[in-house]
């Protein structure tokens, strides 16, 4: 702290000092505030137009709007996730965001050495004393893009394209496939996985053969190498092939070439975490947020709404109230 000085002004005054030093005012500035510290661990590029580009802008909205200092580390390495973890944690940051579920396990083991840093895992389904999660049910949102795929489709088959195969993954591939087989039960669905998030050629290999298999629609959740179906879907537009977007509305990313992406608002759930863990209110658990919440949903291209026939417009309006209102489990595979 900055010690005002005092001035003296005679030798009277100075001398009483030094014999009476309690006489002697102190004026001391108030402690500087210690800045709400918020980092963001991402398995891609904030590039992507997409999942991780979507947690960035939850970063950015949490430093605008809440005034904390803020880092990220774009990571494809998994090796050194750990290390990113004990970095931020040593550095005294109060909030991590890890999003992915590949950061779980690293996140459990390293939180107990950093009991004042709330650790939030994406996409995971694990806590601990300072360790939560978030499950982003995007399949409130494939689900209906099913039974709009099963409506459209003149072929009865649809392709589906994965970064990784790994568990956060399913419920939304499976949800698309429960949306089209509650419309046409005989309706086949093919899956893929890229193997990596990053691989737009392979992506688009992919793609290429889910359309020779027939596949008119196809829907991705791959990052960064979802482009490579996008530019699959254009390249076939002609034969009336689509791509669906998936976390972010994605559907300008190749204009003409996506028919509806399944949305998730990651910046607001960003927010709401943020300002909970900065007021000491965050309960420390496994959650999971969907469209009830306000968090997922189905956007339509500007130019593919219009093409819808009233009858399955009024279709996906049903199946997204029932959704809301928990009439409907997009994961049971009853029909």
């Amino acid at each position: 702290m900055r010690r005002s000085s005092l001035r003296v002004f005679v030798l009277l005054a100075a001398a009483a000092s030094l014999v009476f030093p309690s006489c002697a005012k102190r004026e001391t500035a108030p402690p500087a505030s210690k800045p709400f510290k918020v980092a963001l661990l991402l398995t891609g590029p904030i590039s992507d137009d997409g999942w991780n580009q979507s947690a960035y802008e939850g970063l950015m909205k949490i430093q605008s709007e809440l005034g904390a200092a803020v880092a990220k580390v774009e990571s494809l390495d998994k090796s050194a996730f750990e290390e990113n973890f004990r970095q931020f944690g040593s550095e005294g940051y109060d909030l991590v965001f890890a999003h992915a579920y590949e950061f779980q396990d690293a996140a459990l083991r390293v939180a107990k050495d950093f009991p004042k840093t709330t650790f939030i895992v994406i996409a995971g389904d694990s806590s601990a004393p300072n360790v939560g999660s978030v499950h982003f049910k995007l399949e409130d949102a494939t689900y209906v893009l099913g039974a709009l795929t099963a409506k459209l489709s003149p072929t009865k088959v649809a392709g589906m394209i994965g970064g990784e195969e790994i568990p956060s993954l399913k419920p939304g591939f499976g949800g698309f496939v429960n949306g089209a087989k509650s419309v046409d039960p005989g309706f086949k669905v093919v899956t893929k996985y890229v193997g990596n998030w990053n691989d737009v050629t392979l992506a688009k290999e992919h793609a290429e053969a889910l359309i020779e298999q027939g596949a008119h629609f196809i829907f991705q959740n791959a990052d960064k190498a979802g482009l490579g179906v996008f530019q699959a879907a254009a390249a076939h537009k002609a034969q009336g092939v689509y791509a669906f977007g998936s976390n972010k509305d994605q559907n300008a990313v190749v204009p003409g070439a996506i028919f509806a992406s399944a949305v998730l608002d990651v910046p607001a759930a960003y927010l709401s975490i943020a300002k909970a863990v900065k007021a000491k209110e965050y309960e420390c658990r496994s959650v999971a947020m969907g469209s009830k919440d306000g968090v997922v949903s189905v956007v339509m291209a500007p130019e593919a709404g219009p093409k819808l026939p009233p009858d399955v417009v009024q279709l996906l309006s049903d199946l997204e109230a029932k959704i809301d209102r928990g009439e409907l489990d997009p994961l049971a595979t009853a029909h």
